[in-house]
This record gives C-alpha cells, structure tokens and sequence, in this order.
C-alpha cells in the first residue's frame, strides 16, 4: 500500500529570497501575487518590499489625502498608496496621488500621463529614495507636479516639472515652494494648505 502526498493547501505568501533579487518581474506578476502578500514595489524588474509606515507618516498621508480631495476639482481623484507603473517593470507607490478622474475605479494601477501630482512622506528609511530617487523618475515619466513632505518639523518641498531639461539633459523637477506654516498654489490646481493642520 502506497500512501499519497497530502494535497498542499494555499498558506500564506511565501517570497523566494533568490527569486526576489532577481530581473525579471513585470507588472502582471504583480497583479497575480496573492491579498496576504506586502506591498511592494518594482524597481527595474526587482521586487522590493516596502517597510511598514509609522502612525506619524500615516497621520500626514491620510489628512493630506483628505485635505486635496477637499480642493481637487471634480475631474480629479485623490487616493493613497496605489502604483504608477513608470515602465513595465518598474513601479512605484507614492503616499498620496492626484490622478485624473476617468481612470476605472477597477484599475490597481495608475500610468503616468494619468498621475497630476506625487507626494512623498519621507520616513528615515526613505530619505535618499524620496529626496533624490523617486524625484528622478517621475520627473522622467512626465509626472506634472511633486511634493516631499518632510517630518519633525513638518515641512512640504512643491515641485513642478521644468518645461527645458535641467543640467542632467533630462526633464527635472523645479522647487514652486517650500512651506512649513502656509503652502498656496495655483499647480496643480489652486491649493491653500495650513501646513499645521497635517501634522501629527
């Protein structure tokens, strides 16, 4: 009498560490991973698991959310942590999106031309990445407008991308303003932020 290999149940995600490292990853790989799997991010074909946000980087990212979905025009969104496929192979998740409205309320990702505004929470273990990284790539796919919210103080960083290429020779983000008591813009669209009234 032989006995049968038990039927192996789904359990919960399990990453292959050799595998993660690896090129080749697509945006459809991430929309097949399983709902228990952590957010990631995929940066040139690599997975990268996003590390877990403070209460402080949470309380800035939801009130900002409310706040600009308060201002938004009606044929803008604003939402929160959802991907911008910059290539097939490469996507991000900024805190904070202003996107345009006619995207389908079905899609889990955004395209560029689709993202009006990036914002950045920049935590310690994000600050090269927010400050210098994801600027360069946003800026690079024709996102229109950038923000970095600095903590501890609170202070937003307002970029708008140049209309010439900067000393790279590639498209690059230029400061509109930088506020820590009353940010007010015109881009993209008319913004009037207490800058008090996102911090924790």
């Amino acid at each position: 009498m032989t006995s049968e290999p038990a039927a192996r149940l789904p359990g919960p995600w399990r990453p292959d560490p050799v595998r993660q490292r690896q090129a080749g990853y697509r945006l459809e790989d991430l929309l097949r991973l399983p709902s228990d799997a952590p957010r990631v991010e995929l940066l040139d074909g690599v997975l990268r698991a996003l590390p877990a946000p403070d209460l402080g980087h949470q309380h800035i990212s939801g009130l900002l959310r409310r706040l600009l979905g308060d201002q938004a025009p009606g044929h803008l969104g604003v939402t929160q942590a959802v991907g911008v496929a910059l290539d097939t192979d490469h996507i991000r998740r900024p805190d904070v999106l202003v996107y345009r409205a006619e995207v389908p309320a079905e899609r889990h990702f955004l395209l560029p031309h689709e993202v009006v505004l990036a914002v950045e929470v920049v935590s310690p273990g994000t600050r090269r990445t927010d400050r210098f990284s994801k600027p360069a790539e946003y800026a690079a796919a024709g996102i229109a407008c950038y923000w970095r919210v600095e903590q501890n103080p609170v202070r937003v960083h307002a970029y708008r991308l140049a209309d010439r290429p900067g000393r790279s020779g590639n498209r690059e983000y230029e400061l509109l303003a930088k506020a820590d008591e009353l940010l007010e813009l015109v881009d993209p669209f008319p913004i009037k932020l207490a800058i008090g009234e996102i911090a924790p």
